[in-house]
Protein backbone atom coordinates (compact mmCIF):
# COMPACT_ATOMS: atom_id res chain seq x y z
CA UNK A 1 0.00 0.00 0.00
CA UNK A 2 1.65 3.28 -0.73
CA UNK A 3 2.49 5.63 1.36
CA UNK A 4 -0.41 8.94 1.45
CA UNK A 5 0.70 12.10 0.74
CA UNK A 6 0.82 14.62 3.54
CA UNK A 7 0.53 18.35 4.23
CA UNK A 8 1.18 19.63 7.49
CA UNK A 9 -0.19 22.96 8.64
CA UNK A 10 1.79 24.35 11.59
CA UNK A 11 1.40 27.97 13.67
CA UNK A 12 5.65 29.02 13.62
CA UNK A 13 8.73 28.02 12.27
CA UNK A 14 9.76 24.65 14.52
CA UNK A 15 6.23 23.20 14.92
CA UNK A 16 6.16 21.39 12.17
CA UNK A 17 9.60 19.75 13.60
CA UNK A 18 8.46 19.21 16.89
CA UNK A 19 5.61 18.16 16.13
CA UNK A 20 5.78 15.94 13.14
CA UNK A 21 8.97 15.86 11.81
CA UNK A 22 8.84 11.82 12.21
CA UNK A 23 6.00 11.42 10.15
CA UNK A 24 7.13 14.34 7.51
CA UNK A 25 10.74 12.50 7.38
CA UNK A 26 8.75 8.81 6.97
CA UNK A 27 6.56 9.67 4.51
CA UNK A 28 9.00 11.44 2.55
CA UNK A 29 11.49 8.84 2.74
CA UNK A 30 8.93 6.25 1.33
CA UNK A 31 8.71 8.14 -2.04
CA UNK A 32 4.99 10.30 -0.63
CA UNK A 33 4.91 13.68 -1.40
CA UNK A 34 5.08 15.73 2.26
CA UNK A 35 4.91 19.05 2.56
CA UNK A 36 4.39 22.82 5.26
CA UNK A 37 2.39 25.26 5.67
CA UNK A 38 3.41 28.06 8.01
CA UNK A 39 0.95 30.49 9.00
CA UNK A 40 3.44 32.88 10.71
CA UNK A 41 6.69 34.81 9.91
CA UNK A 42 7.18 36.76 7.06
CA UNK A 43 9.26 35.19 4.06
CA UNK A 44 12.42 37.36 4.59
CA UNK A 45 13.30 36.57 8.10
CA UNK A 46 15.73 34.50 9.72
CA UNK A 47 12.94 31.85 10.91
CA UNK A 48 11.66 31.52 7.35
CA UNK A 49 15.52 30.44 6.13
CA UNK A 50 15.80 28.67 9.55
CA UNK A 51 12.49 27.04 8.12
CA UNK A 52 13.69 26.25 4.38
CA UNK A 53 16.73 23.98 6.03
CA UNK A 54 14.49 22.02 8.33
CA UNK A 55 12.29 21.08 5.54
CA UNK A 56 15.24 20.69 3.55
CA UNK A 57 16.31 17.76 5.88
CA UNK A 58 12.88 16.07 5.80
CA UNK A 59 12.07 15.92 2.22
CA UNK A 60 9.17 18.81 2.98
CA UNK A 61 9.74 20.85 -0.51
CA UNK A 62 9.97 24.73 0.00
CA UNK A 63 8.59 26.82 2.98
CA UNK A 64 4.85 27.63 2.05
CA UNK A 65 4.51 31.11 4.27
CA UNK A 66 0.69 32.85 4.94
CA UNK A 67 3.09 35.51 6.33
CA UNK A 68 0.69 36.67 9.47
CA UNK A 69 2.80 37.95 12.45
CA UNK A 70 3.39 35.63 15.40
CA UNK A 71 0.76 36.97 17.87
CA UNK A 72 3.93 37.25 20.52
CA UNK A 73 6.50 39.07 17.77
CA UNK A 74 5.48 41.87 16.16
CA UNK A 75 8.45 42.49 13.96
CA UNK A 76 7.81 38.96 12.34
CA UNK A 77 5.80 40.41 9.54
CA UNK A 78 6.06 43.76 9.40
CA UNK A 79 2.58 45.42 8.52
CA UNK A 80 0.82 42.50 8.79
CA UNK A 81 -1.82 41.48 11.51
CA UNK A 82 -1.20 39.55 14.19
CA UNK A 83 -2.44 35.65 12.97
CA UNK A 84 -5.26 35.77 15.63
CA UNK A 85 -6.65 39.34 14.63
CA UNK A 86 -6.70 38.73 10.88
CA UNK A 87 -10.31 37.78 9.46
CA UNK A 88 -10.62 34.06 9.88
CA UNK A 89 -12.28 34.10 6.54
CA UNK A 90 -9.34 34.99 4.87
CA UNK A 91 -6.92 32.74 6.97
CA UNK A 92 -9.68 29.97 6.35
CA UNK A 93 -9.47 30.71 2.15
CA UNK A 94 -5.53 30.72 2.34
CA UNK A 95 -5.20 27.20 3.48
CA UNK A 96 -8.09 26.13 1.27
CA UNK A 97 -5.86 27.42 -1.84
CA UNK A 98 -3.12 25.50 0.07
CA UNK A 99 -5.27 22.07 0.70
CA UNK A 100 -6.30 22.16 -3.22
CA UNK A 101 -3.41 23.42 -5.14
CA UNK A 102 -1.09 20.36 -2.78
CA UNK A 103 -4.42 17.92 -2.81
CA UNK A 104 -2.82 15.85 0.01
CA UNK A 105 -4.27 12.41 1.08
CA UNK A 106 -3.59 13.30 4.75
CA UNK A 107 -3.43 17.09 6.60
CA UNK A 108 -1.66 17.01 9.40
CA UNK A 109 -2.39 20.70 12.33
CA UNK A 110 -2.17 21.54 16.34
CA UNK A 111 -4.74 19.70 18.51
CA UNK A 112 -7.63 21.78 20.26
CA UNK A 113 -5.02 22.49 22.92
CA UNK A 114 -2.56 23.89 20.65
CA UNK A 115 -0.20 21.23 21.40
CA UNK A 116 1.96 21.00 25.19
CA UNK A 117 2.21 25.22 25.14
CA UNK A 118 -1.10 26.12 24.53
CA UNK A 119 0.02 28.81 22.27
CA UNK A 120 -2.92 30.88 21.06
CA UNK A 121 -1.10 31.17 17.17
CA UNK A 122 -1.37 27.29 17.72
CA UNK A 123 -5.09 27.26 18.68
CA UNK A 124 -5.71 29.46 16.26
CA UNK A 125 -4.65 27.52 13.78
CA UNK A 126 -5.95 23.85 14.53
CA UNK A 127 -9.45 25.90 14.31
CA UNK A 128 -8.10 27.70 10.74
CA UNK A 129 -7.13 23.96 9.66
CA UNK A 130 -10.68 22.13 10.46
CA UNK A 131 -12.04 24.62 8.75
CA UNK A 132 -10.24 24.68 5.33
CA UNK A 133 -10.27 20.89 5.55
CA UNK A 134 -14.29 20.93 5.44
CA UNK A 135 -14.34 23.84 3.22
CA UNK A 136 -11.67 22.89 0.55
CA UNK A 137 -14.01 20.02 -0.65
CA UNK A 138 -17.15 21.80 -1.51
CA UNK A 139 -17.06 23.73 -4.55
CA UNK A 140 -19.45 27.22 -4.24
CA UNK A 141 -16.85 27.86 -0.40
CA UNK A 142 -13.47 29.48 -2.33
CA UNK A 143 -14.36 29.29 -5.53
CA UNK A 144 -11.49 31.38 -6.66
CA UNK A 145 -9.15 29.04 -4.55
CA UNK A 146 -8.90 26.20 -6.90
CA UNK A 147 -10.78 22.67 -7.82
CA UNK A 148 -12.42 21.35 -4.48
CA UNK A 149 -9.77 18.44 -2.83
CA UNK A 150 -11.21 16.39 0.10
CA UNK A 151 -8.51 15.29 2.09
CA UNK A 152 -9.37 11.66 3.19
CA UNK A 153 -7.96 12.35 6.67
CA UNK A 154 -6.93 14.80 9.19
CA UNK A 155 -4.70 13.99 12.15
CA UNK A 156 -4.32 17.02 15.18
CA UNK A 157 -0.62 16.31 16.37
CA UNK A 158 -0.93 16.06 20.54
CA UNK A 159 0.36 14.46 23.43
CA UNK A 160 -1.56 11.94 25.60
CA UNK A 161 -1.08 12.39 29.47
CA UNK A 162 0.93 9.67 29.61
CA UNK A 163 3.64 11.22 27.98
CA UNK A 164 4.16 14.08 30.98
CA UNK A 165 6.20 11.16 32.40
CA UNK A 166 9.01 11.75 29.40
CA UNK A 167 8.58 15.93 29.33
CA UNK A 168 7.33 16.87 32.87
CA UNK A 169 11.17 17.35 34.41
CA UNK A 170 12.17 19.69 31.46
CA UNK A 171 8.95 21.52 30.91
CA UNK A 172 8.78 22.45 34.64
CA UNK A 173 12.07 23.32 34.81
CA UNK A 174 10.95 26.25 32.75
CA UNK A 175 7.69 27.03 34.23
CA UNK A 176 5.91 25.69 31.59
CA UNK A 177 2.19 24.37 31.80
CA UNK A 178 1.28 21.44 29.78
CA UNK A 179 -1.58 20.68 27.47
CA UNK A 180 -2.07 16.85 27.31
CA UNK A 181 -5.10 14.34 26.09
CA UNK A 182 -6.43 11.21 27.70
CA UNK A 183 -4.72 8.27 26.46
CA UNK A 184 -7.69 6.92 24.94
CA UNK A 185 -8.06 9.75 22.47
CA UNK A 186 -4.78 8.73 20.89
CA UNK A 187 -5.47 7.18 17.43
CA UNK A 188 -2.28 6.51 16.18
CA UNK A 189 1.55 6.50 18.43
CA UNK A 190 3.85 6.37 15.29
CA UNK A 191 7.41 4.80 16.06
CA UNK A 192 9.35 7.45 14.42
CA UNK A 193 12.84 6.41 15.99
CA UNK A 194 14.33 5.27 12.78
CA UNK A 195 14.02 9.09 11.54
CA UNK A 196 14.95 10.30 14.77
CA UNK A 197 17.96 11.70 13.85
CA UNK A 198 16.29 13.50 10.79
CA UNK A 199 13.96 14.59 13.32
CA UNK A 200 16.12 16.24 15.82
CA UNK A 201 18.41 17.61 13.08
CA UNK A 202 15.29 19.59 11.43
CA UNK A 203 14.73 20.88 15.12
CA UNK A 204 18.11 22.02 15.73
CA UNK A 205 18.03 24.07 12.01
CA UNK A 206 15.88 26.37 14.04
CA UNK A 207 19.15 27.67 15.45
CA UNK A 208 17.54 31.27 16.41
CA UNK A 209 15.23 29.67 18.51
CA UNK A 210 17.47 27.45 19.97
CA UNK A 211 19.42 30.02 21.46
CA UNK A 212 16.87 32.05 22.95
CA UNK A 213 16.13 29.01 25.07
CA UNK A 214 13.04 28.00 23.55
CA UNK A 215 11.67 23.91 23.02
CA UNK A 216 14.94 23.58 20.23
CA UNK A 217 17.51 24.61 22.54
CA UNK A 218 16.27 22.04 25.18
CA UNK A 219 16.74 19.67 22.61
CA UNK A 220 19.88 20.29 21.97
CA UNK A 221 21.06 20.21 25.58
CA UNK A 222 19.91 16.60 25.83
CA UNK A 223 21.62 13.42 25.64
CA UNK A 224 21.07 10.52 22.44
CA UNK A 225 19.15 8.74 24.89
CA UNK A 226 16.82 11.14 26.48
CA UNK A 227 16.22 12.88 23.05
CA UNK A 228 14.47 9.23 21.62
CA UNK A 229 12.86 9.23 24.97
CA UNK A 230 10.67 12.35 24.01
CA UNK A 231 10.78 12.47 20.73
CA UNK A 232 10.61 8.94 19.46
CA UNK A 233 6.79 8.81 19.43
CA UNK A 234 4.19 11.02 17.49
CA UNK A 235 1.13 10.87 19.17
CA UNK A 236 -2.01 12.08 16.82
CA UNK A 237 -5.75 12.22 17.26
CA UNK A 238 -7.89 11.45 13.95
CA UNK A 239 -10.50 13.73 13.06
CA UNK A 240 -12.56 12.20 9.68
CA UNK A 241 -13.14 15.28 7.58
CA UNK A 242 -16.16 12.52 5.88
CA UNK A 243 -16.94 9.27 7.18
CA UNK A 244 -17.72 5.96 5.42
CA UNK A 245 -20.45 5.08 7.46
CA UNK A 246 -24.11 4.05 5.16
CA UNK A 247 -26.29 6.70 4.91
CA UNK A 248 -28.39 6.95 7.83
CA UNK A 249 -32.42 7.91 8.12
CA UNK A 250 -31.81 9.62 11.78
CA UNK A 251 -29.07 11.30 13.99
CA UNK A 252 -27.48 8.47 16.10
CA UNK A 253 -24.83 8.50 18.76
Amino acid sequence: MPVPSLLAVFAHPDDESLSAGGVLARHASAGARTAVVTATWAADTVRAAELAEALRVLGAGAPRMLGHADSRVPHSASGRPRLCDAPLDRTVGELVAHIRAFRPDVVVTHDAYGGLTGHEDHVHTHRATLLAVHAAGLERLYPDAGEPWRPSALYLATHPHSAVRAWAGHWALRGKAMHTVPDELITAAVDVRPWLERKVAAVLAHRSEAERGAAPGLIAALPAPERERLLGTEYYIRHDPVTTLPRQTELLP
